[in-house]
């Protein structure tokens, strides 16, 4: 059964976040999608992946950076719409992406800011259906140094 995250921004944002949970998840070896809204949120993560900590990197490829035939042997795939080449296991969304893939994940991690009331009315709205479909979810939210704490 897939279980869907939901992780509530408080005190940090999706740029700063998504790498922390990204190296998370690729050091206990998960194969990850990560799905953004536009190619030009894609083309910023890539580049944003690349220098968020100088002492460690995370390998990843997407369409525009990476060969088409290369896209499986990528632990994490960055892409702006419903993909799985890499066989992943884990799918991240960020602000505002929904996927039609969720059933194809065994972990599914939507972000959204708790400063924007219509991302926050959509979390909830989420939930219901997701709970609806009998998806395993919980709900994390950010503490004032940027850890976690589930509720």
């Amino acid at each position: 059964m897939t279980e869907i995250r939901f992780y509530h921004l408080q005190t940090r944002t999706q740029d700063q976040t998504l790498p922390v949970l990204l190296s998370k998840a690729y050091e206990q070896g998960k194969r990850i999608i990560v799905k953004m809204r536009n190619k030009q949120e894609v083309t910023a993560l890539d580049k944003q992946l690349w220098v968020f900590n100088p002492n460690s990197f995370l390998p990843h490829g997407s369409a525009g950076t990476t060969k088409e035939k290369e896209a499986s042997l990528q632990p994490i795939w960055l892409t702006d719409i419903d993909e799985n080449p890499n066989n992943a296991d884990v799918l991240m969304v960020g602000h505002g992406v929904s996927s039609e893939m969720y059933d194809d994940f065994s972990l599914c991690c939507k972000i959204f800011d708790g400063h924007d009331s219509e991302a926050v009315a959509q979390a909830r709205e989420d939930w219901q259906t997701y709970k609806d479909r009998d998806f395993e979810v919980t709900y994390w939210q950010q503490d004032e140094r940027g850890g976690w704490s589930k509720r």
